[in-house]
């Protein structure tokens, strides 16, 4: 194992490209089996190939403004055909941050990378571009990943500032310089910061959580009591050594750095304290029932299951059937579970009852119940979604049982790899079949997709 190196953000922030650096470069060879999975039916489609996940890692998601991430660990980089990974707030430098951390960790400069973004699920898209390449023959192991850097973000000079230093900079004298410098007033000099708002409505997804769970009657109670359910189910996952995709890290001169520092347990009491964090002073959606600003980077190998097996590799799951939904940005930003999860499960010909391990993103508490209230709803199945019947929910004993975004954190392009890791270890440890990821995403986008043990 290579030195692992950390810094204070206080003195010398690390970057994105560092933390995918970790990510890619932490992937474990080895997969433990702990559960014989149910028998039931497998999605293998003969003549097809089969596409497996032999290991995911990530980093400790670390609250932004606490600690920067850097950590070199070996891999057989050999094997790896490409590289895809996902980002959601671009550093300009690096844009394309999946080249840069594979150069950074190591990997030949032969072997092409490239960078997707989609908002939330930008990791989830990193993984299926993955699938694709490989089901395409074009290779045979992929590593794809997603970083998220809140700690350091870009922040831009205002559009008058950024015109002038333009035109400046095409100044051909010393006079028109001169004017071009005297036409800057103090109001130029403020600064654009980036904010989690949508560009087609300019309302901030807090905001429009907001107004969803108003919209579905989701109470601000129910909101903090899931919210206090994500924290105590993480905390409990975290304590009895479940998190194992979390590697661990030494920072020169502190201690080692080895779990999610956002899990914190609280009281019913101490969260309703809290006030509205978005409409005020009427809201239900706070800081208590939000996923926080996370800084964090996860990566999974993802290979043909003959490689693997050839490899000497046991893999953790089967990446079966996806999908990606879109819907109205305004008014349903939030419900991309809701319109994904039937299309997924009809398109691999199983039910909700065949799922037995469910993995959603938790942007807001308030989020999560509305769209399991919109699938509990005949209403709005038929109104909305051209369907009979109500798409159903899942089951709570089934549901995010390790505990999800609002307490583990969510560095956005991250969670993804995050949320199918989960599945697959959930599913070793429970000894089911089947499990199902979906997640929301800005601009009203989704994704849902099953995944299958693979067996012992």
């Amino acid at each position: 194992m290579a030195s692992m190196l950390l810094t204070s953000l206080r003195s010398s922030p690390l970057t994105s490209v560092q933390a995918a650096q970790f990510a890619a470069r932490s992937l474990s060879t080895s997969v433990h089996l702990q559960a014989q999975a149910k028998s039931k039916k497998t999605l293998a489609t003969p003549g097809v190939k089969n596409i497996v996940l032999v290991d995911g890692v990530r980093t400790p998601f670390l609250q932004s403004g606490t600690i920067g991430l850097l950590n070199r660990t070996g891999l057989p980089k050999d094997a790896v055909d490409y590289i895809v990974y996902g980002t959601v707030i671009q550093e300009v430098k690096t844009s394309n941050v999946a080249r840069e951390a594979a150069l950074g960790a190591g990997f030949s400069d032969k072997t092409p990378a490239h960078t997707v973004t989609m908002a939330c699920i930008s990791s989830n898209q990193a993984m299926t571009t993955a699938v694709g390449l490989i089901a395409a023959g074009q290779c045979d192991a992929v590593i794809a990943g997603g970083v998220e850097f809140m700690s350091d973000v870009p922040i831009r000079h205002s559009r008058k500032m950024r015109k002038t230093m333009l035109s400046l900079n095409k100044a051909k004298t010393l006079g028109a310089r001169l004017s071009l410098l005297g036409s800057i007033r103090l109001a130029h000099l403020a600064p654009e910061l980036p904010a989690v708002a949508e560009f087609s409505t300019a309302e901030t997804m807090g905001h429009s959580a907001d107004r969803l769970a108003a919209a579905f009657g989701v109470s601000r109670l129910e909101q903090d009591e899931f919210a206090l359910r994500s924290h105590m189910l993480a905390k409990k996952a975290q304590d009895s050594g479940l998190l194992s995709d979390v590697i661990s890290f030494k920072v020169p001169g502190k201690d080692i750095v080895s779990k999610d520092n956002g899990i914190r347990p609280s009281t019913m009491e101490q969260m309703a304290k809290l006030k509205p964090a978005f409409i005020k002073p009427h809201g239900t959606v706070t800081a208590a029932n939000s996923s926080f600003l996370t800084d964090g980077a996860s990566a999974v190998l993802i290979m043909s299951e003959e490689k693997a097996l050839a490899m000497g590799y046991k893999p953790k799951a089967y990446l079966r059937d996806f999908v990606y939904v879109s819907q109205d940005p305004k008014d349903q930003l939030l419900l991309g579970p809701t319109y994904a999860t039937p299309k997924v499960l009809e398109k691999s010909g199983l039910t909700l009852n065949d799922i037995d391990v469910f993995e959603f993103h938790e942007a807001f508490a308030g989020q999560i119940m509305a769209n399991l209230k919109a699938m509990e709803s005949d209403w709005f199945a038929q109104t909305y979604m051209g369907r009979k019947t109500k798409v159903g929910a899942p089951p709570m004993e089934k549901f995010n049982s390790w505990g999800g975004s609002l307490s583990l954190g969510h560095p956005f392009a991250a969670t993804g790899c995050r949320l199918v890791t989960t599945v697959a270890h959930r599913l070793q440890k429970e000894g089911g079949q089947y499990g199902l990821v979906a997640a929301c995403a800005a601009g009203g986008q989704g994704h849902a997709m099953v995944i299958e043990a693979y067996p012992q």
